[in-house]
């Protein structure tokens, strides 16, 4: 860590970098996906915004908002503030979409959001050597906030997706639209490919595996403003497929958007290089990627031990023991721990024996339904729900009722209310539908 901080030339003082960068890390902070502060993560804003771009940023709302609002929160002329608007959106930071005829903006969480977005444009202007470096150390040695991110509730970021071709013929198996890949690729009005976060920040420190690079997709209205502003390309539902295909030949496992309707990123991962499986396999017991509702079954009997199951899960939930065959002593078989399983499917493709079949988990697993609902879920688990009501950080009432709620929200039995599956239900979904919250994101 003291290396990196210590390479770049001109920076600010530790000190300094704090105090002019810790507003814009108290916002960014505000949403359930937050980012613990540290000095690496003021290293990390300092690369990603100037300190004017940071001091601005730090006064957005986290709903969507259009021009005239943020003109008003920077008390600056319209057209002044869309000029910076724009400026950031084409440098990732910002989402800039159309909505119902209006040019409307979001700010992203750092991941899944402006983080990625940093890498997935080859030679953008920044130091992506330096980014590199640094949410290395932030993510994969420091882990707070890769705990924070993956551990901190029970609804999750991210989903798996199964492996369709390890569905393929079996008519037992009832798979809706939405736990398909294929399904979103063909549904959804915009697709975007750029190149993979995890594996391009890993080439940069000669870690990368040699799966494909650009192969990561955004869809709707994220796909949207990373296209137009060259972040990622433009692809039609075949390329999108042909892509697909390649991944899964990979054994590469899809993660996307925890939610049903409007995915707004599907990520191909693999195990050495993606943050979440890297989460998965270090807190694996904590669940930190929501898993298909599929577990495999093996047949022992089938089984040659050859190992490659084992060899291709990415989370290591699969392994050889003795088969305990008093004839062949040296003989061995795969052995699931589903407790660690995605659900992903990888490993039925990977046996040569046929010897592993997908079946349905004793109970499905909740999906959120829109990108809103999951921000609510993840909300009120994390004790941040206040923040999505009271919204305006700009306003004192706005903060101070803030305040006061999130001091109720925490009290023993009104969060034990709030986190019951009760509250999780539809009917909290129906209760945060307004027009201006329900593409949150997208």
């Amino acid at each position: 860590m003291s290396e990196i901080i210590l390479r770049s030339r001109g920076y600010m003082s530790h000190a300094t970098l704090r105090n002019s960068y810790q507003s814009l890390s108290d916002r960014l902070n505000l949403f359930p996906q937050g980012a613990p502060p540290s000095e690496l993560l003021f290293r990390i804003l300092e690369v990603l915004f100037t300190r004017d771009e940071a001091a601005l940023v730090a006064l957005l709302p986290i709903k969507p908002f259009n021009v005239a609002a943020a003109a008003q929160v920077w008390k600056k002329p319209a057209v002044e503030s869309q000029t910076i608007l724009e400026a950031l959106a084409s440098k990732g930071m910002l989402l800039d979409m159309e909505l119902r005829g209006e040019q409307i903006f979001v700010l992203p969480p750092p991941m899944a959001g402006f983080f990625e977005f940093s890498m997935m444009r080859i030679g953008n202007g920044y130091d992506q050597k330096l980014l590199a470096e640094l949410f290395y150390q932030y993510l994969n040695v420091e882990e707070d906030f890769v705990r924070a991110l993956f551990t901190g509730g029970e609804t999750q970021l991210g989903r798996v997706f199964v492996n369709e071709n390890a569905l393929a013929g079996d008519s037992t198996l009832s798979v809706l639209d939405y736990e398909r890949a294929s399904e979103v690729i063909r549904s959804t009005s915009h697709r975007g490919v750029g190149a993979c976060y995890c594996r391009h920040k890993m080439q940069h420190l000669s870690k990368a595996c040699d799966a494909p690079m650009d192969i990561c997709m955004t869809f709707s209205g994220t796909a949207q403003s990373l296209i137009k502003h060259g972040i990622a390309r433009s692809v039609d539902v075949s390329e999108g497929l042909d892509l697909l295909d390649q991944a899964i030949a990979h054994n590469l496992v899809q993660c996307g958007e925890n939610v049903q309707n409007q995915v707004a990123f599907i990520c191909n991962c693999c195990g050495c290089c993606c943050e979440a499986l890297l989460a998965a396999k270090h807190f694996a017991v904590l669940n930190p990627i929501a898993t298909t509702n599929f577990l495999p079954a093996l047949n022992g009997d089938a089984c040659n031990g050859c190992g490659k199951c084992a060899e291709a899960c990415p989370v290591e939930a699969m392994a050889l023991v003795s088969a305990g065959d008093p004839h062949k002593p040296k003989r061995k078989k795969a052995r699931l721990d589903e407790s660690l399983c995605l659900g992903c499917g990888v490993c039925v493709r990977a046996c040569p024996s046929a010897s592993i079949k997908l079946h349905a988990r004793p109970q499905r697993v909740l999906t959120p339904v829109t990108t809103a609902h999951r921000a609510v879920l993840m909300a009120i688990e994390r004790g941040k729900l206040q923040n999505l009501i009271f919204d305006n950080q700009a306003h004192w009432n706005h903060r101070a009722m803030a305040a006061i709620l999130g001091v109720i929200l925490k009290l023993p039995p009104v969060k034990q209310i709030m986190a019951s599956k009760q509250m999780k239900s539809r009917y909290l979904e129906n209760l945060m539908r307004p027009r201006d919250f329900v593409h949150l994101a997208h």
